[in-house]
C-alpha cells in the first residue's frame, strides 16, 4: 500500500478521536484543529518509522498527547496554514453533531488536569482500558481508580455549570 493511501486510511480512522482529544485539551475548536493538523503532519513525517510494536491508534494518540502538551506549555501560539478541506469537513461534522450538553461536557473536561483530560477523552472514545493504561503509562488497576475519580470530578463540575 502506498504511503498516501495508508495515511488517508489512518487519518479517516483516527481524525475524529484525535480532534476530541485535542478539543479536550484546549476547549477551543480552532486550537483543536491546529493541533489535529500538527499531529497528522507528524504522523505523515514519521509513518515510515512506525514499526507495528503498538497499535497505530496508540502511536497516534501518543503523538497527539505530546503535541497538545507542547502546545499548552508553549507561550508562542502561532497560527497554522489553512486547514485542508478534509479537516474542514471533519470540523463541520463534529460541530453539527454537538449539542449544548456535549459542549458543556467538553467545557468541564477542559477544566481537568492534563493527565485527567487525556484519560477521560480516551474513555469517551471507547478505547480499551489496557490500551489507555499503555498510553498513560500506568497500571490498569491504577487506571480504573483514576477513571472513577475523574468521573466524580466531572460530575461535580457538570452539576456546578448546570446550576449557573
Amino acid at each position: 500500500m502506498a504511503k498516501e493511501e495508508l495515511f488517508k486510511k489512518v487519518f479517516e480512522a483516527n481524525s475524529k478521536k484525535i480532534f476530541h482529544l485535542c478539543y479536550g485539551y484546549t476547549g477551543d475548536d480552532d486550537a483543536a484543529n491546529d493541533l489535529l493538523q500538527e499531529t497528522f503532519l507528524k504522523v505523515w513525517q514519521n509513518l515510515d518509522k512506525f514499526r507495528n510494536q503498538a497499535m497505530i491508534s496508540t502511536w497516534i494518540y501518543r503523538i497527539a498527547v505530546n503535541t497538545c502538551l507542547t502546545y499548552l506549555r508553549s507561550e508562542k501560539r502561532q497560527g497554522k496554514e489553512e486547514i485542508t478541506p478534509l479537516l474542514a469537513e471533519t470540523k463541520q461534522e463534529e460541530f453539527s453533531e454537538k449539542n449544548e450538553q456535549v459542549a458543556l461536557l467538553y467545557k468541564c473536561i477542559s477544566k481537568l488536569e492534563e493527565s485527567e483530560r487525556i484519560i477521560i477523552t480516551m474513555v469517551l472514545d471507547e478505547l480499551p482500558y489496557p490500551e489507555i493504561a499503555d498510553i498513560s503509562g500506568i497500571s490498569e488497576g491504577n487506571l480504573r481508580v483514576k477513571i472513577y475519580r475523574i468521573k466524580q470530578k466531572l460530575t461535580d463540575l457538570y452539576n456546578h455549570y448546570e446550576r449557573l
